[in-house]
């Protein structure tokens, strides 16, 4: 009884305890979105968006949560200025026509109290598909250098980009791409 007593202690003092409905701003220091796309059959072409923002509303006690994100396309780097040139033209990602990519997802599902997966709208190129983004890893904790709770975790799904209107190098370039995100957010 003491042992229980001493961790929901523990907990409330960390500012770890479910207390119902909290929203958290995306930190972009810790936040991007990574892809993978095979070239040629024969290594995997990665890059990374640098410039991620948006909001994410979590009610652990409850199960359930909202996520808003935009990514800015115009932020892609691979490490390769011409490449990322490519990838901004209208080849790919045609920023000067779709500056900004969202996420927009309500369908959590939780797994001993943590996020397992987030299910929801992307809407990239003008075009919007069903999304689901696994959760590798979930965790919150008490951040001391902000001073605030944190949440966050490793994502990861599979897009088709055709399905988005990216059409370009097919079949020579595979349709599908990995996405990895790597997210933390600060409690308001």
């Amino acid at each position: 009884m003491k042992k229980a007593l001493l961790a929901a202690a523990i907990l409330a003092a960390s500012g770890l305890a479910n207390a119902g409905e909290a929203i958290y701003d995306v930190e972009p220091t810790h936040t991007f979105v990574h892809f993978e796309v095979l070239h040629a059959g024969t290594s995997t072409n990665r890059g990374r968006f640098d410039t991620v923002e948006g909001s994410v509303t979590l009610d652990r006690e409850a199960r359930k949560g909202k996520v808003d994100i935009v990514v800015h396309p115009a932020s892609v780097n691979t490490g390769i200025e011409s490449y990322n040139d490519h990838l901004r033209n209208a080849d790919f990602l045609n920023v000067s026509a779709y500056p900004t990519a969202r996420f927009v997802g309500d369908g959590f599902i939780f797994e001993n109290g943590r996020v397992k997966s987030v299910s929801g709208a992307l809407t990239l190129l003008g075009k919007t598909q069903p999304v689901t983004l696994n959760a590798l890893r979930f965790n919150c904790y008490d951040n001391p250098r902000a001073k605030k709770e944190a949440c966050g975790g490793d994502f990861e799904t599979t897009l088709t980009r055709s399905d988005f209107g990216m059409n370009f190098g097919l079949p020579g370039i595979p349709d599908t791409v990995r996405i990895l995100i790597q997210i933390e957010a600060l409690k308001r």
